[in-house]
């Protein structure tokens, strides 16, 4: 549909009236756009991400290959899942890669993708951030053991950090980048003014659309910014973005929740 506006499916539901500007990449909107047309919310879709394969994928092809050499392999989102699991695929493998090697997740949502994968899942923190992954992974006895850490090719190093001074050997490496795509013609309803809602599910949604907005954060600014989780909320206000909610659980079902949750209260 023109401009990724997507009619919502109640009139009456608790985000009735509200068009939310969903900014994940293309082929990933769709689980929250379908929420937030549940509850009565007009979704307007505008990828200000893409996903691509690193410039050189040989080191993730060589640390796929030595698998069973690892302890723990570690995913941090659901984009570096798909990654990996792209390169399995282009080198004849498949789960069964993971058999002898314990699997982390840093969330629900990453191992639920894993599991739909045919991968066993050792552990998930109860809070989603890398901070919680490490300290988890510390009363686990992770010194002195080996990591796999595929991510994005610009990430935070909590985890290796944190790993590393407990006596861990990590190996960190790209499975995928993020870029800005080279437009996003959706982004005239910000400019008009016809968005109430931006939600942001990652650093980089926060970094990107700041940039398609040619830095202007008062077109922003002017709706309501909500974000998936902590550290995508600080990332925002780094680029000058007001932020006026953080889910409490991050997951896109956390962020509608807290949505309606403030839809409700400012209707109080």
């Amino acid at each position: 549909m023109e401009g990724g506006v997507i009619p919502a499916e109640s009139a009456c539901g608790p985000l009735a009236g509200l068009r939310v500007l969903v900014t994940r990449a293309a082929g990933q909107a769709g689980d929250l756009s379908a929420r937030l047309r549940a509850a009565g919310a007009e979704p307007v879709e505008v990828a200000v991400i893409q996903i691509v394969p690193p410039d050189d994928v040989a080191p993730l092809d060589d640390a796929l290959r030595r698998l069973p050499e690892y302890d723990w392999v570690l995913f941090t989102s659901s984009n570096t899942v798909e990654a990996v699991f792209a390169r399995l695929d282009a080198l004849g493998l498949d789960a069964r890669a993971f058999e002898a090697t314990r699997v982390a997740a840093i969330g629900t949502a990453t191992a639920e993708r894993l599991r739909a994968r045919g991968v066993r899942v050792d552990y998930v923190p109860d809070r989603f951030v890398a901070e919680a992954l490490l300290e988890g992974l510390i009363t686990r006895g992770v010194a002195g053991q080996r990591v796999l850490l595929p991510r994005a090719e610009h990430a935070r190093d909590v985890l290796p950090n944190g790993l590393r001074s407990v006596g861990a050997t990590v190996d960190v490496v790209v499975a995928y980048r993020t870029e800005i795509p080279p437009d996003a013609p959706g982004l005239r309803a910000l400019e008009a003014g016809e968005i109430d809602v931006v939600t942001l599910t990652s650093s980089s949604t926060a970094r990107n659309l700041v940039a398609l907005a040619s830095g202007r954060v008062d077109l922003i600014n002017r709706a309501r910014v909500a974000c998936i989780g902590p550290i995508t909320a600080a990332t925002a206000r780094e680029v000058g973005l007001r932020v006026d909610l953080v889910a409490e659980e991050h997951t896109i079902p956390g962020l509608v929740a807290a949505l309606v949750a403030d839809a409700e209260r400012s209707r109080a």
